[in-house]
Formats: structure tokens, C-alpha cells, sequence
């Protein structure tokens, strides 16, 4: 907002497209008879141009609902794909435990671990790994953080091959016909197309 370019006005324009042409979608939530919580996370590993951050994205499920989702950018540089991927897992994480607490309140108990996904094999036996190596001593606390959710089962990770991973659309540019396919498997519709 400080510095707008024309680029920025065309990236507005596509949104405003893309919400005009879509009124009627939204998210549609089925009773189910069971309740299990599974999160993607993904990152852009250095996607800013301007400061080469990169930006993690999230999406939780309980049972086959979209719940929740977040996009934000990263608050240091990460010197590696895993360690961009890593901070996601953590945030992606701390949204479960969030998660949680609130199910907790309100008497409703998940049926089995939550199911972190994750595309990077590195970040995921990082998580597992228990012991500290150099070059991840910069990311020392969100292992451990990550460590002690997996070692109490809270949770368990689970490798999703990157064409799979849902959370891409919280993280990167896509072409329309990826974008449309993630899409319909966060469980958008739109109630105007005939059934």
C-alpha cells in the first residue's frame, strides 16, 4: 500500500474478477459420524521478491470440512526449502493444539491423532529427528516444539507428494486449471450450477 504499482492493480483487478464471477461458492459442512483433524501446510521457499521471505499457508479438516486456513508470510529469511516447510509445519501445528482447546471446550473429542501433511521429506525427519544438527540449530525451538506434539501422539506427520498438497493454493501463484482442482477439494461449491 505504500508503494503501489500497476502490478499490484492488475492482481487486484484478478481478485475482484474471480469474486465477481463467483457469488454463489462456499464451503459446505456434512455431518459425519466420525471427527478426525488433518492439516496441510506448505511454504514458497524465498517466494518475495522484495526480501526473499517466504510465505507458509495451512489448511485444517475435521472429518471432510474446511474449517479453517491461513496464508501469512514468514517472519525471517529461511536459509532452505525444509526450513520454510518446517516453520509451516510448526504454524500448521500450533493451529491444531488451537483447534484443541476449542473441540476440548465444547465436550467434542478427536478420534485419532491429528494428521500433519507435509510435501518435504527433510522437514518432516527434522521434526522426528531428536538429535541437533548445525545446520538446523536456527530453528532449534520449533523442533522442539514440534518434537514434543509428536513424541505425546498428539500428532504424527505424514508425507503428501506435492501434487496432492492442498495447501499450495495458500502459497503460491497457480494455473487456473490446479487452482479450480484445489479448489473443489477444499470443498467449495457453488450453489448456483444445477446439481
Amino acid at each position: 500500500m505504500h508503494d503501489p504499482r500497476n502490478r499490484h492493480m492488475q492482481a487486484v483487478d484478478k481478485i475482484l474478477q474471480y469474486l465477481k464471477s463467483s457469488p454463489g461458492k462456499g464451503l459446505l459442512f456434512k455431518r459425519e459420524d466420525t471427527l478426525g483433524m488433518k492439516i496441510y501446510t506448505d511454504a514458497d521457499y524465498a517466494g518475495s521478491i522484495t526480501d526473499r521471505k517466504s510465505t507458509s499457508g495451512y489448511c485444517m479438516f475435521l472429518g471432510n470440512s474446511l474449517v479453517t486456513w491461513r496464508s501469512k508470510k514468514q517472519d525471517r529469511v529461511s536459509r532452505s526449502s525444509a526450513e520454510a516447510e518446517f516453520r509451516a509445519l510448526a504454524q500448521g501445528m500450533c493451529e491444531g493444539l488451537w483447534m484443541e482447546i476449542i473441540l476440548d471446550d465444547l465436550k467434542i473429542k478427536i478420534d485419532s491423532p491429528v494428521q500433519l501433511y507435509c510435501d518435504n521429506k527433510f522437514a518432516i525427519s527434522i521434526a522426528h529427528n531428536p538429535v541437533q544438527h548445525d545446520r538446523t540449530k536456527h530453528i532449534e525451538i520449533d523442533r522442539h516444539f514440534i518434537k514434543d506434539n509428536l513424541d505425546r501422539g498428539f500428532m504424527i506427520t505424514t508425507h503428501v507428494p506435492t501434487g496432492l498438497q492442498l495447501a499450495d493454493i495458500f502459497t503460491k501463484g497457480l494455473p487456473q486449471g490446479r487452482f479450480q482442482d484445489l479448489v473443489s477439494k477444499l470443498g467449495m461449491i457453488d450453489i448456483h450450477l444445477p446439481t
